[in-house]
């Protein structure tokens, strides 16, 4: 008896199950369908990055490429914030997340579940009044990167200086 695990289940747990459609599919259980089908490239989850992509090739056999930057940008993991004095209960939010992150009643305020936000972006532009942000996933290493980066900024030095300094 065979205990191999099929290519597309393969193929959709390397996959990072942001739900997010970059890669031109509904999800990534849809474009890992495509990808075992041979229908679709390896290159085209930008959240998954080049790192992804290679991965990806391995276990499909296929030759590596880096993912396909017109797609999108890879970003460290994202969690969505919603503002709570900012939002008017619309409901747009709630119904864009392809995870069911948000939770609210109509005209109350929402919230996210931050443990099962991918961080797609897709409730980002649905907000009419602009009240969601995405911050960078607490604890991640690639987020603390992304993080140091920025405060060699100019405007953000000394900020981060101040910041880093011991308290008397």
């Amino acid at each position: 008896m065979s205990t191999s695990v099929p290519l597309v289940e393969r193929l959709d747990r390397l996959l990072p199950q942001t739900q997010c459609g970059q890669c031109g599919f509904d999800g990534c259980r849809p474009y890992a369908d495509a990808m075992a089908r041979g229908e679709a490239e390896i290159d085209r989850c930008p959240p998954g990055g080049d790192a992804g992509a290679r991965a990806l090739a391995h276990a499909t056999g296929r030759a590596p490429r880096p993912y396909d930057r017109g797609r999108g940008l890879h970003k460290p993991p994202l969690v969505a914030l919603i503002v709570e004095a900012d939002c008017i209960g619309c409901t747009k939010c709630i119904k864009a997340c392809p995870v069911d992150a948000i939770i609210g009643g109509a005209k109350r305020m929402h919230v996210v579940i931050e443990p099962l936000c991918t961080g797609c972006e897709l409730c980002v532009p649905v907000c009419p009044v602009d009240c969601i942000e995405l911050l960078p996933v607490a604890g991640d290493a690639r987020a603390a990167t992304s993080q140091a980066d920025a405060s060699t900024s100019p405007a953000s030095r000394n900020t981060a200086s101040a910041s880093s300094s011991p308290l008397p």
